[in-house]
């Protein structure tokens, strides 16, 4: 009897170890400007007990180390967070218990929050994460020291303006661009996103296209391709056309990514697609 009652103690506890270190991966979903010098995350989870976020990249992963298994509400950033970013602030925003940066990603890797919460039933916790990232800003950007200075390579249009066009149309030289179409198209809209005021309808429309490019480009890594997800992407350009104001060389970008994305529809069976 006794026997019995350690080994399901063990069993017990063993059964409560894994379902603890289990973890749920989230993708982020890209929200504001998406500049390279800097970037922003919020992520909002519900925990009732102690958990931790692990964020790297483009991906989070939400582990539970005490009490019930917590749950996503949103991990939004205006880009993926870089190895090694040149400064880097945690800033808790919401919750009653505590958060605390446990892990900082300029020591090389992810960063890791850890949240407790000590009162019963769940409570909403949301935090900040934001960063600058020196290793992609051009030399005129850094200080004496080299790390970034304020400025950015947006107060310099004209000549970020005109690698901008180079590079797109050094893209289209030869036939190879439909394998690296999606790629491209999602270049184009960052460049958009870059030069748009950071709120309002504008932005969100072109958060949207990127978000279901983004989709687009899964199905295309993993060997898979959805006639729909391309009309969908169409369409939702074709709407940005529609409302946004931008300049009428940009217009004429989006509308040749248009008539580029309908040719590979046209087209994608002799390109290894369904």
């Amino acid at each position: 009897m006794k026997y019995t009652f350690v080994v399901t103690a063990v069993l017990s506890i063993a059964a409560s170890s894994i379902l603890n270190a289990q973890s749920q991966s989230r993708r982020m979903t890209i929200v504001g400007n998406g500049r390279l010098d800097r970037g922003k995350c919020t992520i909002e989870v519900v925990v009732d007990g102690a958990a931790e976020v692990e964020i790297s990249g483009n991906t989070a992963k939400l582990r539970n180390l005490a009490g019930t298994t917590p749950r996503w509400r949103r991990f939004e950033c205006s880009g993926p967070l870089p190895r090694n970013p040149g400064d880097f602030r945690f800033a808790g925003i919401d919750g009653r218990g505590q958060q605390q940066l446990v892990r900082d990603p300029r020591n090389g890797g992810s960063a890791v929050i850890r949240i407790g919460d000590p009162q019963n039933g769940s409570e909403g916790y949301t935090f900040d994460i934001m960063w600058t990232n020196v290793a992609t800003l051009p030399e005129r950007d850094r200080g004496d020291d080299g790390r970034f200075d304020g400025r950015s390579s947006a107060d310099t249009p004209e000549r970020d303006g005109e690698r901008f066009y180079r590079d797109r149309a050094d893209a289209f030289r030869d036939d190879a661009w439909r394998m690296h179409l999606f790629a491209r198209i999602d270049k184009d809209l960052d460049h958009l996103q870059r030069n748009t005021l950071p709120i309002g309808g504008d932005q969100y429309r072109l958060s949207r296209a990127r978000q279901e490019l983004q989709q687009l480009q899964d199905l295309q890594g993993g060997g898979r391709y959805a006639r729909r997800q391309i009309e969908e992407v169409v369409e939702t350009l074709k709407t940005v056309l529609s409302d946004n104001r931008m300049t009428p060389q940009d217009r004429d970008i989006l509308n040749d990514d248009v008539s580029r994305l309908l040719d590979f529809r046209a087209h994608a069976r002799g390109y290894g697609m369904p």
